[in-house]
C-alpha cells in the first residue's frame, strides 16, 4: 500500500513558511535533481523567490536563509503528471462533473481545457501531499481526432493553478481517432489532412475562409489553432499505439516539417524505437503495460520504455492508464528500476527513472528550462521524503510549489483521521438494534 504523508504540523516546521520571496536551504539530505543523474547523498538544496538557487553537495547555505535539517530524508523535485485530468472531472462516472470530452461541439482544435480548471478539486490536495507539484492536463477527443488545447497546472493550495494555458494541442490516432472520424484510420488521417488543408488555406486568406457557416467542416477559431500547430509554436501531443501507427505520425513530418510532435503511450513503441530516436520525437509512454488492453497494444511489454531509451529515446511516463491516482507514477518508475535484476527484461537506472516522472514531461513540451527539476532557475517544485521516492514505503513530509510550503492535508488525510480512531458515541436510529 502507499505510504501516508504526515498528519500534522507543527510550529517551526516546514509547512508554516508561506513566503514565497524568503531564502529556505534544506541541508544534510539525498538530492534527487530530476535530471537524469543519480541521487545526491549529504546534498543541499537551496530556494529563493519562488526558484531554486541551486542543488547539489558542497552548496553553500546563504545567510540569513531558512535551513532545513534533511539528515536521513530525501530531497527530490516534484513529480509532474502527464497526460492527465486533475482539476477537470470532480467524480468519475457523472458526466455533469466532467470537462474532459465535448462531443456535441462544432468546435475541436479550438476547445481550451484552461477556462475549466478547478483549483479546489479534491483530487489536487489527495495528489499534491503524495508528491505532485505541476501537471500536463489534456482534453479527450469528442467527434473528431482533434481534442482541444492542454494546458500546465500547479497543484498548490491557492486559485492561480495554470502555470501556461494552451500549451499544447492534444489529438488521438489509431483506433480512438479512426471511431471518433467516421470507423477507420484512413477516415482519422483524411480528417488531420483536411484540417490541416484548411487551417493552412485560413493562413493564406483569412478573409476569405469560410469557417462560420453552419456546415463549414473546420471552424475558424479551429484554423486560428491549428496554423500555431502547423508552425510549432504548440507542439502536438498524438495518441498512437500500435508500431504502424507511430511510423505513420512521424511521417508527418515530411508533409509539415515543422511540427513539434510527441508521442503518447506508444505501446509498441520499442519495435520502432530507431525511427522514433531518428526523428527526435520525445514520447510519454505508458509505463509496465504488458497486457493488451485493445488490438492495438497486442506487442506492449514492460520492457517498453527501457527498451526505447536504450534506442536513444527521449522518455517520460504517463500517467495514462492509471487507477490508484496520479501519484502513482513513482510506482511505474520504481518498478522499471527493478526490473533491471530481471532476466531477459530492459529497465531504466534510477537517476533515469526518476526523471521520466519529474523533468521527463517538461522536456517533452519544451518547457524543461521552467519546471521539472531542481536545477537552478527552474520553478521550486521540491518535496522533502522520508526515503527513498521511488520505494513505496517512503512519503511526502514537505511540499513547496513554487517555493510556497503546502499545506499537507487532503480529503484523504482528513478522513483517514476522523476514523482512525472511532470513539463510541449516539448513533443513529437506523443503527440501533431492536
Amino acid at each position: 500500500m502507499l505510504a501516508t504523508p504526515a498528519a500534522a504540523q507543527t510550529p517551526g516546521s516546514p509547512q508554516s513558511t508561506t513566503l514565497r520571496g524568503g531564502t529556505i536551504a534544506i541541508t544534510g539530505g539525498t538530492v534527487a535533481i530530476g535530471d537524469g543523474s543519480q541521487p545526491i547523498e549529504g546534498g543541499t538544496v537551496v530556494m529563493s523567490n519562488g526558484r531554486i538557487v541551486a542543488a547539489g553537495r558542497g552548496v553553500a547555505v546563504p545567510a540569513g536563509a531558512q535551513v532545513i535539517d534533511a539528515t536521513g530524508k530525501w530531497v527530490a523535485a516534484g513529480m509532474v503528471s502527464a497526460p492527465t485530468d486533475l482539476s477537470l472531472v470532480d467524480s468519475e462516472g457523472v458526466r455533469e462533473s466532467s470537462d474532459v470530452r465535448a462531443r456535441e461541439t462544432p468546435f475541436n482544435a479550438a476547445l481550451d481545457v484552461s477556462v475549466a480548471v478547478n483549483p479546489n478539486s479534491i483530487k489536487l490536495a489527495n495528489e499534491r501531499v503524495l508528491g505532485v507539484t505541476r501537471a500536463l492536463i489534456a482534453p479527450s477527443a469528442g467527434n473528431s481526432v482533434f481534442a482541444g488545447q492542454g494546458a500546465v497546472i500547479d497543484l498548490a493550495a491557492d486559485p492561480d493553478a495554470v502555470t501556461r494555458a494552451r500549451a499544447f494541442q492534444f489529438a488521438e490516432l489509431g483506433e480512438d481517432g479512426g471511431q471518433n472520424a467516421g470507423g477507420t484510420r484512413p477516415a482519422a488521417y483524411a480528417m488531420l489532412k483536411d484540417a490541416f488543408a484548411q487551417a493552412q488555406d485560413y493562413r493564406r486568406n483569412p478573409a476569405a475562409f469560410d469557417g462560420r457557416s453552419r456546415d463549414s467542416l473546420l471552424k475558424r477559431a479551429d484554423a486560428e489553432v491549428l496554423v500555431k500547430v502547423l508552425d510549432g509554436a504548440m507542439p502536438l501531443l498524438v495518441h498512437v499505439e500500435r508500431a504502424s501507427d507511430i511510423r505513420s505520425v512521424l511521417g508527418l513530418t515530411t508533409d509539415y516539417p515543422r511540427l513539434k510532435l510527441v508521442l503518447v503511450g506508444v505501446a509498441e513503441g520499442w519495435m520502432v524505437a530507431r525511427e522514433i530516436a531518428a526523428a527526435r520525437v520525445p514520447v510519454i509512454a505508458q509505463a509496465l503495460a504488458d497486457l493488451p488492453a485493445s488490438f492495438e497494444q497486442v506487442a506492449a511489454t514492460e520492457s517498453n520504455a527501457g527498451r526505447m531509451r536504450a534506442a536513444g529515446v527521449q522518455v517520460a511516463l504517463a500517467s495514462t492508464g492509471a487507477s490508484g491516482g496520479d501519484h502513482v507514477l513513482r510506482q511505474f518508475a520504481g518498478n522499471l528500476v527493478a526490473i533491471t535484476r530481471v532476466p531477459g527484461h530492459t529497465g531504466l537506472d534510477w537517476g533515469q527513472a526518476f526523471a521520466a516522472i519529474t523533468s521527463g514531461p517538461a522536456e517533452a513540451l519544451g518547457m524543461g528550462a521552467d519546471f521539472g527539476s531542481l536545477r537552478a532557475g527552474r520553478r521550486a517544485d521540491v518535496v522533502l521524503w522520508d526515503g527513498d521516492p521511488l520505494e513505496l514505503s517512503s512519503a511526502p513530509v514537505s511540499v513547496w510549489i513554487d517555493g510556497v510550503a503546502q499545506p499537507m492535508r487532503s480529503r484523504q488525510t482528513d478522513l483517514r483521521d476522523r476514523y482512525l480512531t472511532p470513539t463510541e458515541g449516539a448513533l443513529p436510529k437506523a443503527y440501533e438494534r431492536r
